[in-house]
């Protein structure tokens, strides 16, 4: 049974504009289990014809039949199918993997195979094959452990690990000693026995005649040739396409290996080669995340600041055509602070506040705050303003108009002189009260005024106690400490219509002065609103908008008896600036992941070509150019991978590092982790795809030329 036919086979290089004929019309025949040697001097075309034999090569014109399939039209893919399934290469430089095993060579024509082996199947037919070579104690030896006859049965052992239909063997024993060369021969002979056909190329006599028949070849022509039996040749109907089966998971597995092993061949260029990504990753993970904690470091400063505090005042108060300002109109009251916390879901905390101007009193020292607020628990949550000492009056002490009190740290310096105030009694309009807490250094808010000089005390307190004459007047801030007459300070009586009927005497104006009538229906100065997140604050506007409209009653066509403010401007330029900040930081840190990506495409590049003689080996067993193409992605992509995870645990540690010894604000950032991971493997793609695809355009044929 023919297994080979060549038909008026020709072959022609194009040398620049010179075309050099090497096969001129050659025709043969090979028959199952046939031992065939093609002899010839340098230069006869006798490799040039084993590559066609091969599928290594194509011919310029002429048919050549494989097995009852024309192969000579089929693709580069197609043929290399062929090398893989039907064909063995034993060369005479032996073409092994260095820092490989003996092992691993022999499996590595597998991992192109089509066939559905599992890991222990193929390990299993390597070690079987190294022993009928001779090499079964050999197995994990790398081929610079082995000799030259050694090497050259590890080859022909990967030449059979796909039981191939023809086995070719290129000058075999070129580099062998005498005896080696023997022991190569016997060998083939033996696996000519075994039924291998087998097609040796030589140019020495005594190698010839271990062949059961030879082929002499002279200046691209076959010069004599020993007799075969004339057979038909077999019909194109007969041929049978070879198609390349899926591989699924086994594939991938394959794929795993074979980079894995190529990284293991040069471990120190690859942990070079990932160094670049380690560094570009940590760097993004490490600015990142100090970016964020800066950012929100800045956030929370503008927060305590008052950055996502809503500020409700009353309306304007008019008589005659005369305006009286903001604030004057009687609008608010603690009703409406409790009806916005209750009912309106964008906002977190809501403090009430009443404002004074008194002298504080303690010793023989005096002080005027700039800020006296009377107020809730709540505003130090408005504020986010933690207490230095002591504790902040309670819910109870507001409704009890408990005489309790927090000062700021500059009333601190200026009343007390550096004693410690906690328990101490100080005197707003005669009236004593008990520091219960200090507050917590602030400094100066955007416009240079002094947020330590502060006095907070419940609102009730505040109101009914010290500046009585302000239930009446609306405008707080204007009252006055010093009374005159007793009318002047207590004016409740003016509350209740004179037509009223007197059930009971009048009091005098002492009585009044000294007896004050606990009305409870007040007004408020304003009302502090904390919004849930500065996202939210447009929001909160709209929403205590229509709520106070509704409490007050106000008509659609009625302007608002009451203003919002918000220090939206102040939040956007500093949200825009501490964006702004990490934007940079990460543009300086993603420089680094693209500086390593290019050194990861360099390298390839000249991995590429350190291993042009592999490229061509692994497309000389089947590789597809696919495969290579793979293979090489899936060595940058590991890199990158592996530099990813490597990159991450550094960029966490230098961000632990500098929180705890430079005590830099520094904030954990999934999202940098994962989008820096996702980058890196991106890098690796794409620069990697290049130097990649470069190596699975090479010709086989030159690339095992390349020196």
């Amino acid at each position: 049974m023919k297994l080979l036919e060549l038909r008026d086979i020709y072959k022609t290089y194009q040398l620049g504009e010179i075309q050099v004929p090497v096969l001129k019309g050659v025709s043969l025949q090979v028959s199952q289990g046939e031992f065939v040697a093609l002899m010839g001097t340098s230069g006869s075309g006798k490799t040039t014809l084993m590559n066609i034999l091969g599928c290594l090569d194509r011919p310029t014109s002429g048919q050549y039949w494989l097995d009852g399939q024309e192969v000579s039209a089929l693709s580069a893919d197609e043929r290399a199918q062929l090398r893989n399934q039907k064909l063995g290469f034993v060369f005479q430089t032996f073409n092994l993997l260095p820092r490989t095993s003996a092992l691993e060579n022999v499996l590595m024509p597998l991992s192109y195979n089509g066939m559905h082996l599992a890991e222990d199947e193929a390990l299993a037919k390597a070690r079987t094959l190294l022993q009928r070579v001779g090499l079964g104690e050999r197995l994990d030896y790398e081929p610079s452990q082995l000799s030259g006859g050694q090497q050259q049965r590890v080859a022909i052992a990967r030449a059979l690990v796909n039981n191939p239909a023809v086995l070719l063997a290129d000058e075999p024993t070129g580099n062998l000693d005498a005896q080696t060369t023997e022991e190569v021969l016997a060998i083939f002979r033996r696996l000519n026995d075994e039924g291998v056909t087998i097609i040796l190329v030589t140019h020495d006599e005594a190698v010839a005649r271990v062949a059961k028949r030879v082929i002499r070849i002279h200046d691209g022509t076959v010069q004599a040739a020993d007799p075969v039996p004339e057979t038909a040749p077999p019909a194109a109907a007969a041929a049978t396409p070879v198609h390349r089966s899926t591989w699924g998971l086994n594939r991938w597995r394959w794929l795993f290996r074979t980079s894995f092993q190529g990284l293991r061949r040069n471990i120190l260029r690859a942990a070079l080669t990932a160094l670049g990504i380690i560094i570009g990753v940590a760097a993004v993970i490490a600015m990142m995340e100090i970016g964020r904690g800066s950012a929100t470091a800045i956030k929370r400063t503008i927060a305590s600041m008052g950055a996502d505090n809503l500020l409700i005042l009353p309306g304007t108060a008019a008589s005659g055509g005369v305006s009286f300002g903001i604030g004057t109109a009687v609008t608010l009251t603690p009703q409406d602070a409790d009806a916005i916390l209750k009912d309106i879901p964008a906002v977190r905390a809501v403090a009430p506040v009443v404002r004074a101007r008194i002298q504080v009193i303690y010793g023989n020292r005096n002080w005027v705050p700039i800020y006296i607020y009377g107020t809730t628990p709540a505003f130090l949550e408005v504020r986010q303003w933690p207490l230095a000492a002591g504790e902040m009056f309670t819910a109870q002490d507001v409704r009890n108009a408990s005489k309790v009190c927090l000062i700021g740290q500059r009333l601190v310096r200026e009343l007390f002189a550096g004693d410690d105030p906690i328990n101490k009694e100080v005197r707003l309009n005669n009236i004593p009260f008990k520091v219960i807490g200090v507050l917590s250094a602030k400094g100066a808010n955007m416009i240079g005024i002094d947020q330590d000089d502060i006095l907070l005390a419940p609102w009730t307190t505040l109101r009914y106690r010290v500046t009585r004459a302000a239930l009446v007047n609306p405008n707080q801030s204007a009252a006055t400490t010093s009374t005159t007459t007793t009318s002047q300070v207590n004016t409740l009586n003016k509350f209740y219509p004179t037509e009223k009927l007197k059930l009971y005497p009048e009091p005098s104006a002492s009585q009044a002065a000294n007896n004050p009538l606990p009305v409870r229906f007040t007004n408020l100065d304003q009302v502090m609103v904390a919004a849930r997140s500065t996202r939210e604050i447009p929001e909160a506007i709209e929403q205590i908008t229509q709520l106070l409209r509704e409490r007050h009653r106000l008509k659609d066509d009625d302007p608002d008896d009451f203003q919002i403010r918000n220090m939206t401007e102040m939040t956007s330029a500093f949200t825009s600036t501490a964006n702004l900040m990490t934007k940079l930081l990460l543009a300086v840190a993603l420089i680094s992941l693209i500086v390593g990506g290019v050194g990861i495409m360099n390298i390839m590049l000249v991995s590429v070509t350190e291993l042009t003689r592999e490229i061509g080996l692994r497309l000389a067993v089947g590789a597809w150019r696919r495969d290579i193409l793979q293979q090489f992605l899936t060595e940058a992509v590991l890199l990158c991978f592996c530099g990813g995870l490597l990159g991450i645990a550094l960029g966490r540690g230098i961000s632990v590092l500098i929180r705890q010894v430079l005590n830099w604000p520094t904030e954990l950032s999934l999202g940098a982790i994962a989008v820096s991971f996702l980058v890196s493997v991106a890098v690796g793609i794409i620069f990697g795809f290049y130097p990649a695809w470069k190596a699975s355009r090479l010709d086989p044929i030159q690339a095992l030329r390349y020196e």
